[in-house]
């Protein structure tokens, strides 16, 4: 048998009452004097040795006290502003200290929950200091205040008795043990069972963040702290927080104290819970368990834990694990951007409170560009595919152009990977200028106009494309066309939307048609989907709606699930004006940042959206005769705007695109436009049947699709009485009609001639 004698540090309390701090093993307890307080914490212990056959890890030779005072101006914290006391303070610090067998030193600072290592002995006041420095500038004054109103410590000894064939308790670590909560929750990370089929071809590496990667390390394994990493999407949070995993768990690693890191997202947590109250008791296992494991927890998207559990932040899963972490009996990691973590702090401060903070900043152009080279240098070795400088170069530009939402290099090395990938595919040997544009075609919808510096912009083929397709409306094929020349000349505001339109008048002029128009030529080069995002706003004429649009608490709404699928889009809000004041003051941050900031400070980004927002205001206020408009209609109009919306909503509005009531002659050229398209459908190109419209049979329909009061709506509708339905019927009574040209005129009723 072994005698293992753990320091006990003690604080007289009040009379009668005494606390006690068993040092390396996160025990303490009160008791009425200092023998009963040594019984119990004594019986513990070797009540979990019988159990378990565990006992906590402790080898300190000859353990010693020292109170270092240490100076601290206490200070509160709101948002970002600092608000400290007037007076500066010195609270007593009691630090155990002693040397290990292996030839170095520790320190354990018990009140502050921290331990250290260190090699030399005149190095034990200054880094103590240093640390207790640290730690106290992070508590609030109340905990200062409270620190200061200990009694002088005092330094006793608790033994308990082992077998050392026994494997001891390295910080709760069981190799026998088995778990039930971590392997359902969480996965070790790196998991060497998963190695080779998770491996990635590309680098997992934290290029250019040796010193950060360093301070992280420190920070886990000599701190113990909690920890955040604090920066932008894309600037290297989750490449430095792996490469100091990897570096923790290295075999080179001398000082390799049996750390595990369990990868965890927050929603696994209360997706299993059936009944009231089975998180908490879930979360209490994984924090035992993570105990026994010398377990630290990575959270991802840690803001979540804020938002999963209960009703509100105070209820939440956050704040169920807080105790345990300022206990030191559960260690998380997690990274979070700048807008989270202020939100975090509004929330829930005192989860703040606990982390240590690494502020992970955006590397500098020419870290980027080694990086670059780096990423051409792995691939060239790799797959023997070969980036050009040009390449490299290129898309650098037109990621800082174009994602500005996202940071380098993170967005840089997805989309190289992405271009590295496609030269894969078709067995290609080099990535060059014309792979990243149309790569960055396929990504964005944007046409290569808009990429290239060499191609001019053709005003009148411009004005003809949007002529073709927007019939009797000049005004707004003006104010479309001289869009896409700012664009192209890079003079909007890369701050806001591309731009902010509003498109005012009747219905059933072309406001819809013209905003589709809009998006297949801006975005729809390379996407998929239909780069029109289209919002129907008579459906949010309650304030209470409002959430169902922008999204609340763990909710996303409408608008932002959209905009975070295509980030290059239109956004389109139809009939604005149906919607309520609210949803007014809800757009009023997105139309002049280009920015939605959620309850838990997750950003949605509009900067790649061009928003259209379409209303009748004013509609019945101008005659509705088809007549070109004069001075004085457009003035009725845009007062009766100004009536009806704010001056700061207005304000944000970059152009007003006023359409006039259809002419006749424009409603007869739309009518043709339908006729052309309606050729293209299936069922003609199957039976290669060619369509031929007599002016007769163009003529009839112009007249019953036309109203003077909802314009070309009931056009589609008179096409598919007047044409479609009889042709139909026709075609069902005659399939032997095959690869022929039909002539359809109207006499009355539809005629068709073969």
């Amino acid at each position: 048998m072994e005698i293992i004698n753990y320091p006990l540090l003690t604080f007289d309390i009040k009379q009668g009452a005494v606390l006690g701090i068993l040092v390396g093993t996160g025990l303490n307890a009160v008791e009425k004097d200092i023998e009963t307080l040594k019984v119990k914490l004594g019986k513990h212990l070797f009540k979990e040795y019988k159990k378990h056959g565990n006992y906590p890890y402790f080898e300190m030779d000859n353990p010693k006290l020292k109170v270092l005072e240490v100076a601290v101006r206490p200070a509160y914290q709101s948002d970002d502003t600092t608000f400290p006391l007037a007076h500066s303070y010195k609270v007593p610090v009691p630090i155990v200290f002693g040397g290990t067998p292996n030839g170095g030193f520790e320190c354990y600072l018990p009140l502050l929950r921290r331990r250290f290592t260190y090699y030399k002995k005149d190095q034990l006041v200054t880094l103590a200091r240093h640390f207790s420095t640290h730690l106290l500038g992070q508590l609030e004054p109340e905990k200062i205040f409270r620190l200061l109103s200990y009694a002088k410590p005092h330094l006793d000894t608790v033994t308990l008795k082992v077998n050392l064939d026994r494997a001891p308790d390295w910080g709760g670590f069981n190799y026998k043990r088995t778990y039930k909560a971590l392997p359902k929750l969480a996965e070790e990370y790196p998991n060497p069972q998963n190695t080779r089929k998770r491996k990635s071809p590309f680098p997992d590496a934290a290029w250019e963040r040796d010193q950060e990667v360093r301070d992280l390390v420190n920070e886990l394994v000599n701190s113990r702290a909690n920890v955040l990493l604090v920066g932008e999407p894309g600037v290297g949070k989750s490449a430095v927080l792996r490469a100091a995993i990897r570096m923790v768990k290295s075999k080179k690693n001398k000082q390799d104290l049996g750390f595990k890191f369990w990868n965890m997202l927050p929603d696994r947590i209360t997706s299993s819970a059936k009944y009231l109250g089975e998180w908490q008791e879930t979360c209490e296992v994984l924090v035992e368990e993570l105990e026994s494991d010398n377990g630290i927890l990575w959270v991802e998207n840690i803001m979540q834990l804020l938002s999963s559990g209960g009703e509100g932040p105070e209820s939440s899963v956050a704040a169920f694990f807080l105790p345990f972490m300022q206990q030191g009996k559960l260690q998380v990691v997690g990274e979070v951007t700048v807008r989270e973590l202020e939100k975090m702090r509004q929330l829930l401060p005192a989860f703040v409170q606990s982390f240590r903070t690494i502020q992970i900043d955006e590397l500098a152009e020419t870290e980027v560009h080694n990086i670059f080279a780096k990423f051409a240098d792995h691939c060239n070795k790799r797959f023997s595919i070969n980036i050009n400088q040009d390449a490299l170069n290129l898309s650098f530009r037109l990621l800082k152009r174009y994602i500005p939402y996202e940071h380098f290099p993170g967005k840089g090395i997805k989309f190289l990977s992405k271009c590295v990938h496609e030269v894969q595919i078709i067995e290609g040997e080099s990535v060059g200028k014309e792979q990243v544009i149309q790569q960055f075609i396929d990504q964005t919808g944007l046409p290569a106009l808009f990429l290239q510096d060499d191609i001019s912009l053709d005003a009148q083929a411009l004005e003809g494309y949007f002529s073709s397709r927007i019939i009797g409306q000049q005004d707004a094929v003006e104010k479309l066309s001289s869009l896409v020349k700012i664009f192209k000349a890079r003079l909007n505001d890369p701050r806001k939307p591309i731009q902010t339109l509003l498109f005012a008048g009747p219905t059933g002029v072309g406001k819809t048609a013209s905003a589709k128009v809009l998006a297949g030529y801006f975005f729809g080069q390379g996407q998929r989907k239909q780069p029109l995002i289209r919002i129907d706003m008579s459906e949010f004429q309650h304030p209470g709606q409002l959430s169902r649009l922008v999204g609340s608490g763990r909710e996303v709404g409408q608008l932002v699930k959209e905009v975070r699928e295509k980030p290059f889009a239109v956004v389109l809000f139809d009939e604005i004006e149906k919607a309520h004041p609210a949803v007014f003051d809800a757009l009023l941050t997105l139309l002049d940042e280009g920015l939605l900031v959620d309850t838990y400070g997750r950003v949605t980004n509009f900067r790649n959206t061009i928003i259209i927002m379409a209303s009748n205001v004013g509609a019945s206020e101008r005659t509705m005769m088809a007549f070109q408009k004069t001075d004085s209609e457009e003035s009725k109009y845009m007062s009766a705007i100004h009536k009806f919306f704010r001056p700061e909503f207005i304000n944000r509005i970059d152009s007003v695109v006023l359409f006039n009531p259809l002419t006749r002659e424009a409603i007869r050229k739309i009518t043709l436009k339908e006729l052309e398209e309606l050729k293209e459908r299936d069922g003609f190109i199957k039976r290669k049947l060619k369509l031929t419209f007599t002016d007769e049979l163009v003529n009839h329909i112009t007249l019953v699709g036309f109203d003077e009061k909802y314009g070309a709506r009931p056009l589609q509708r008179a096409i598919d009485q007047v044409l479609i339905s009889p042709l139909a019927k026709w075609m069902l009574e005659h399939p032997e009609v095959n690869s022929c040209d039909l002539e359809l005129d109207f006499d009355k009723k539809l005629i068709v001639r073969d």
